[in-house]
């Protein structure tokens, strides 16, 4: 690795470390105020457990030797002693990918989680389904070799995440939301943001560090300045899709509710984010822009999702990360530049990005309900009733967001 291919990888890395802090403030702006604590120590929660895991042994389940394998061997390298300063670097910067996955999740139980049982999932969650799951995606797992086991002329495309993050903490959120139940009072308006500012600050970050969580392979892989780099295609895909989305989002918010708000538009600017992550590379940006308001309207109806299906998905994983990961994969299926059924490509990329899309949601979900459930059922998930409505932070970490002076 060059040096500055070298500069921009631990740039990369930086910027999407960033973001495990930029989802605490999105979150923790959206709960009320006797919950931020909680929800922000989520995040920082996951950033330190899923960071010694990865050194320690999942870096090394991130990489099969064979397609079909289940994960690599946990003990091949533990805690990465054998590998050179490029490869370190490498493995940093999918440790960041590892975490943020980790942390989304959080989001569908805000307001009754214990902290440490949350904890216990989160080891156990990514070390048997994200470190997988990476594995599968990324490295030369079955997904990864999924066209070329069918006998096809491409594979399936997930550049930075669609399926190893979103779809993957979507599902997981999904489960979670299930095995915890509903907050109390649970009812359409049962909250409202308690510092709107606070989730305009975490979507800003967040924006800010997707360019080191899309472009950020093209350095790190050696690939940046090469003949065949797409660093700058993925930059203004990732600019426009979710700018798209931002006013896809505020469109429906205006026709279905009559007023386009600041939480909807960092909302749209999110969908737009998560459904641009696997396709950022192999999109014109004309198509790009209609995935982002695509994606944008249909996640701000699938945010309501909730209230008629009757699951507590507190900040809306499921409607925008389960959602918009799928759409975002899905996508591809159909207008991925010369191999989408649309742009002079068969079915048979739609066919390998719907396939890879329902293995990693099932297994997630299903996955994660398990670990959920077990933990719920002995050590407790969920807090009591009285503390929820006294309010988790003063009950589980003894301190108060905000303490005003008489």
């Amino acid at each position: 690795m060059d040096s500055g291919n070298l500069a921009w990888s631990v740039a990369a890395t930086a910027l999407v470390l960033f973001m495990t802090p930029g989802v605490a403030f999105f979150y923790g702006g959206l709960v009320k105020a006797k919950s931020v604590i909680s929800m922000m120590m989520m995040s920082f929660g996951a950033l330190g457990l899923v960071s010694v895991l990865w050194i320690l042994y999942g870096f090394n389940m991130s990489a099969v030797e064979s397609t079909w394998a289940f994960a690599g061997n946990p003990f091949s390298d533990f805690g990465l002693t054998n590998l050179d300063d490029n490869g370190l670097v490498g493995a940093t910067f999918g440790a960041t990918f590892a975490i943020i996955t980790v942390a989304l999740i959080s989001g569908a139980i805000a307001d009754r989680a214990k902290f440490g049982a949350w904890m216990i999932f989160a080891g156990i969650w990514s070390t048997v389904v994200y470190f997988p799951v990476a594995a599968w995606v990324w490295g030369g797992g079955w997904i990864m070799g999924l066209g070329e086991t069918f006998g096809f002329s491409t594979s399936v495309i997930d550049y930075a995440g669609g399926t190893a993050v979103h779809i993957n903490a979507g599902a997981a959120a999904l489960a979670l939301a299930l095995v915890l139940g509903k907050r109390i009072g649970f009812q359409k308006g049962i909250q409202k943001p308690h510092n709107v500012p606070l989730v305009m600050l975490g979507a800003a970050i967040l924006w800010f560090g997707w360019f080191g969580f899309n472009a950020g392979a093209e350095g790190t892989f050696g690939l940046l300045g090469t003949e065949d780099s797409s660093v700058g295609l993925i930059i203004v895909n990732t600019l426009g899709a979710t700018a798209a989305a931002i006013i896809g989002w505020l469109i429906v918010e205006k026709l279905k509710d009559g007023k386009a708000t600041s939480v909807g538009a960092a909302s749209g600017a999110v969908a737009g984010l998560v459904a641009i992550t696997p396709a950022c590379a192999n999109l014109a940006p004309g198509w790009a822009l209609l995935l982002g308001v695509l994606t944008g309207a249909v996640c701000a109806l699938a945010v309501e999702l909730k209230w008629k299906l009757g699951y507590d998905d507190s900040l809306d994983v499921v409607g925008i990360h389960l959602v918009g990961g799928i759409i975002g994969t899905v996508y591809l299926g159909f207008f991925a530049t010369e191999t989408g059924l649309f742009l002079g490509g068969g079915a048979e990329q739609l066919i390998l990005q719907v396939i890879a899309a329902l293995g990693v949601l099932i297994y997630s979900f299903v996955v994660a309900f398990i670990i959920g459930f077990a933990i719920d059922k002995t050590i407790g998930f969920r807090i009591k009733n009285e503390d929820e409505l006294a309010g988790v932070d003063t009950s589980v970490h003894g301190e108060e967001g905000y303490a005003l002076a008489e």
